[in-house]
């Protein structure tokens, strides 16, 4: 629809009237609108499709109960229109959306004498946009994190700001569509949807120019938001040489000798973005010149890139120019936009160094791209880069014993889908990360925890069993459940010197063949000697009285306990015997007795008593061990 035949009047502010939806003003908003002025839009959509309008922003002055000033909105178009609503008020508040009953809507505004009021800002489209904001609306009134929305054609409008650019994010204060069209996420003149995200703001917002739209340097915010995108957004080899030279072409070069008499040429290969050196320059400068590059392939194409010369000294730049493609490089087409009958036109460099981005919207799909400059600084010099990706068909892959698919659902009525076509430019957004579903969310919770329950569970159970198994080892080689207080004093008696004289004279005796059955029962406290030095006692014999600091202690009558010790068997093992040392408790010392059987006096005649010290090491050198000889150590 062409906006001049679709409005009449001198009231008639910023207006974009779309197909599917578009954006409308009173003149001079949002300055006053002046007196005695007057505007009718004729808004048409597709048959069958009705329209709804929403008002950004409304302030018309109320004189007279609206009969000097005033809004008014009509079912249809011409005489056979019907009244659907007057309204006027200095900052009205008109939050819900108006409806129509048809396609068609007349929308008219009224001026007479008044003295303050901005006028007002209204969008519109077809009913099944149900999340339809107007062009005034921006990011800081939702508080969702992510949210979708409709942003309406023709959202380009000069008193609107925006700071910010892809991929780092706009602030929040931007406006959404309008930051939208820069994003290169919706067209200005088609309008869609758009899916925003909320992030952290950053402490600096870059300003760029792109799709038409400038954004402004911004300063520190609370938050910024960005957009969602199936990313086709990437570098298709200008830059980084894999197109290579042979690849890229041009009507024509510029060659030149400077004031040194160099020659300079500026080849089509010097128009890759980003390198140090001179552009591509056209020898002549008219609107026939072209720079073809050949990406050896069908490509998805969705944006371009572009520069001046790059060299201070040089200030040449291509301002504005339009696109064409080909998969033969014989039948051109030239880039339009959907549902438009007239040549795309590209705003390009305003000058000659700072990039400069534009989207298709729908992209291209195409082996061959031709840039045509149409309006230029001076002469026709530029550097280029190509955005998009690979181009898939998508043609599903030839599976045996497998069912065939589903038929397609087909529709005579199509509506462009925004969300869901390859139509809108794809862009990277590196601020913003992917979104799992809660499925996947909760099984990366769970499935650590339930390994770490397992993993302990399984550790308790090794555990337990080591502990078990240490258990039964131990209660089998020592034997020791309890501690016996009475066996270990009646033990520890034998260590300590005899109360009452009556014992001092009872001998006690030991002979080797009561030895071998002496085992330990209630005293677990005596001390095991080694086996090797103490299996059998050297001599047997009856011991002797046993005074204070001595080592052996006589029996203090028979105790049940006591003959069944073992002090040899004991449970401990000490390097040293048990006996190897007198107990530290002072007094006179006393030799230790050792009494030899009378039955030696008829071996050994001629002695008489005890044998001299000399005489007892001979014999118990020579293995007499089963005679009992008295010595004493003086």
């Amino acid at each position: 629809m062409n906006a001049s035949e679709a409005q009449k009047g001198d009231g008639c502010g910023h207006t974009v009237l779309g197909p599917e939806s578009g954006t409308f003003s009173s003149i001079n908003y949002p300055q006053t609108y002046p007196n005695s002025s007057v505007c009718e839009w004729e808004i048409r959509v597709k048959p069958g499709e009705r329209v709804q309008l929403k008002f950004g922003d409304f302030d018309i002055e109320d004189s007279n109960s609206c009969h000097f000033n005033y809004l008014r909105v009509y079912n249809g178009i011409g005489s056979t229109r019907t009244e659907i609503g007057k309204y006027c008020g200095l900052g009205f508040q008109m939050d819900g959306l108006i409806e129509s009953k048809n396609n068609e809507v007349t929308v008219q505004f009224m001026s007479g004498g008044h003295v303050s009021g901005r006028g007002f800002l209204a969008s519109y489209s077809t009913t099944d946009k149900s999340d339809l904001i107007t062009c005034l609306d921006n990011a800081s009134q939702f508080s969702e994190p992510e949210f979708n929305k409709y942003c309406p054609a023709g959202c380009v409008i000069p008193f609107v700001d925006i700071s910010g650019t892809i991929p780092h994010g706009y602030r929040d204060s931007s406006s959404l569509c309008m930051a939208g069209v820069h994003a290169g996420v919706v067209s200005n003149f088609l309008g869609g949807q758009i899916n925003v995200v909320i992030s952290k703001g950053i402490p600096y917002y870059e300003g760029s120019l792109a799709n038409n739209v400038t954004s402004k340097v911004g300063p520190l915010s609370t938050s910024l938001f960005t957009f969602k995108t199936s990313g086709c957004y990437g570098t298709l080899g200008m830059e980084s040489g894999v197109i290579p030279d042979s690849q890229i072409t041009a009507s024509s070069v510029l060659e030149w000798s400077d004031r040194m008499g160099q020659a300079n040429i500026w080849k089509p290969e010097n128009a890759r973005l980003k390198r140090f050196g001179p552009p591509w320059a056209a020898l002549t400068t008219d609107g026939d010149q072209w720079l073809q590059i050949d990406l050896n392939k069908k490509k998805k194409i969705t944006g371009i890139v572009t520069t001046g010369s790059t060299l201070a000294e040089y200030y040449y730049y291509v301002s504005a120019y339009r696109i064409l493609y080909s998969d033969d490089a014989q039948k051109w087409i030239v880039y339009r936009e959907s549902d438009v009958d007239q040549d795309k036109v590209f705003q390009g460099n305003t000058e000659y160094y700072h990039e400069v981005r534009n989207n298709f919207i729908s992209p291209i799909i195409a082996r061959f791209i031709r840039i045509n400059p149409l309006k230029w600084h001076q002469k026709i010099a530029m550097k280029v880069e190509l955005l998009g990706c690979q181009f898939t068909i998508g043609r599903s892959p030839k599976l045996t014993m497998a069912p065939p698919p589903p038929p397609p659902q087909t529709s005579n009525d199509f509506s462009l889908q925004t969300d869901k076509t390859t139509f809108v430019p794809e862009i990277k957004n590196t601020t913003v990360t992917p979104s799992v579903t809660k499925d996947v969310a909760l099984a990366a919770v769970l499935v650590p925890v339930l390994v770490m329950v397992f993993t302990t569970l399984i550790l308790i159970l090794v555990c337990a069993w080591h502990w078990r198994n240490r258990r039964k080892k131990t209660e089998g080689t020592y034997d020791l459940p309890y501690w016996n207080r009475a066996g270990w004093w009646k033990g520890m008696k034998q260590f300590f010197p005899a109360k009452s004289a009556e014992h001092e004279e009872t001998p006690v005796r030991y002979s080797s063949s009561e030895i071998g059955h002496l085992r330990p029962r209630d005293v677990p406290t005596m001390l095991q000697t080694e086996s090797a030095e103490y299996a059998q006692p050297l001599v047997g014999g009856v011991v002797g009285t046993l005074h204070q600091r001595s080592t052996f202690k006589p029996e203090e009558g028979k105790e049940a306990s006591y003959a069944d010790l073992d002090p040899y068997n004991s449970p401990m093992q000490e390097v040293y015997h048990a006996y190897a040392e007198p107990l530290p408790i002072t007094g006179p010392e006393y030799a230790t007795p050792i009494i030899m059987d009378m039955s030696v006096r008829k071996e050994l005649p001629g002695l008489q008593g005890c044998l001299p010290y000399q005489e007892l090491l001979g014999i118990l050198s020579s293995g007499e061990r089963k005679h009992s000889c008295c010595f004493y150590i003086g």
